[in-house]
């Protein structure tokens, strides 16, 4: 049982507890001020929250499920997670809304950021509103899809004015219609001269893609035949055309060498990526994403976070 206040300590520990926990004040400076020992200052705070005298109270910001957040990201070891509530494409402005406010946490002025194509990181960069001056580079070539108007180009563009420390940007297809074509194609001087500073990044912001339809650009522009031999090839995602394993293995499909953009050894050699994804169909390319250590942070809604915490399980 908690000990019982008499009406004067009950009147003393009140004004200990206000002056301690909302104005600041110290114990030593309290217990001067009031003429007491620093011992009896903490007892009195002790016993004002034993009474119920003082309730601590823990809100999450707005906007963001922090119990979920910590849970997922001890499950899954990750860097840092940010978990919104929702789900589904209502939830897309508060994902997108955290992770740029998480890129802008974690990024300094010693950052070389990398962003390729992706709806998720489109979305990403429009709710973006600082960033310290650095450059910002072009992981991939751009996929035209009737709902979306940006490019890759746009996206690196739009980041690299609000960073205002140059961009590394090329002009080409994500994919093309077969390796030779590609290959032409990475070998243009510009896109050339922007791939060479993939090597540079520290730091990404992408999207992950399950290999479904729906939930990646590249499966929805492709014939049945050639998404079947990717499948075959034992890719259940991919992030910016690098194909992933359950495992989070980076695997070689027909469609990798009709690529341009980074590689799956460029990808895994960068220092910190933020992955963005949400969904159900989502959810064994996110585990494996994280599992082949493709990605060291998420932002998530909390129905994908709740099927990650089952699957962690």
């Amino acid at each position: 049982m908690p000990e019982a206040l008499g009406p004067s300590e009950a009147v003393l520990a009140a004004a200990v507890a206000r002056r301690h926990l909302i104005d600041g004040e110290s114990k030593v400076d309290l217990a001067t001020s009031l003429g007491i020992s620093r011992f009896k200052v903490a007892r009195l705070l002790e016993a004002a929250r034993e009474s119920g005298m003082v309730r601590i109270e823990i809100v999450s910001p707005l906007g963001i499920d922090t119990d979920r957040s910590a849970a997922l990201r001890e499950a899954l070891g990750l860097e840092h997670c940010v978990v919104v509530p929702g789900s589904g494409p209502q939830a897309n402005p508060g994902v997108s809304a955290a992770a740029a406010a998480l890129l802008s946490e974690v990024v300094s002025d010693r950052d070389v950021l990398g962003l390729p194509w992706s709806r998720s990181v489109s979305r990403m960069v429009d709710a973006l509103e600082t960033l310290p001056v650095i450059p910002v580079v072009q992981l991939s070539g751009a996929m035209v899809t009737p709902e979306e108007d940006s490019s890759s180009v746009d996206v690196v563009r739009r980041a690299a004015r609000i960073a205002g420390g140059g961009r590394h940007v090329f002009y080409s297809p994500l994919l093309l219609d077969d390796a030779a074509s590609a290959e032409v194609m990475r070998r243009q001087p510009p896109v050339r001269e922007a791939l060479d500073r993939v090597d540079d990044v520290t730091l990404a912001v992408i999207g992950l893609g399950a290999w479904t339809a729906g939930t990646s650009t590249i499966h929805d522009v492709l014939s049945a035949k050639e998404r079947t031999a990717v499948t075959r090839s034992g890719a259940v995602g991919e992030a910016a055309g690098v194909f992933f394993d359950a495992d989070g293995e980076i695997v070689d499909t027909p469609l990798t060498a009709r690529i341009v953009g980074l590689t799956g050894p460029q990808l895994q050699g960068i220092r910190h990526v933020i992955g963005i994804a949400h969904g159900d169909d989502k959810v064994e390319a996110i585990a494996a994403a994280v599992r082949g250590e493709l990605i060291d942070s998420l932002v998530t809604t909390a129905d994908t976070a709740d099927a990650l915490l089952d699957t962690a399980e």
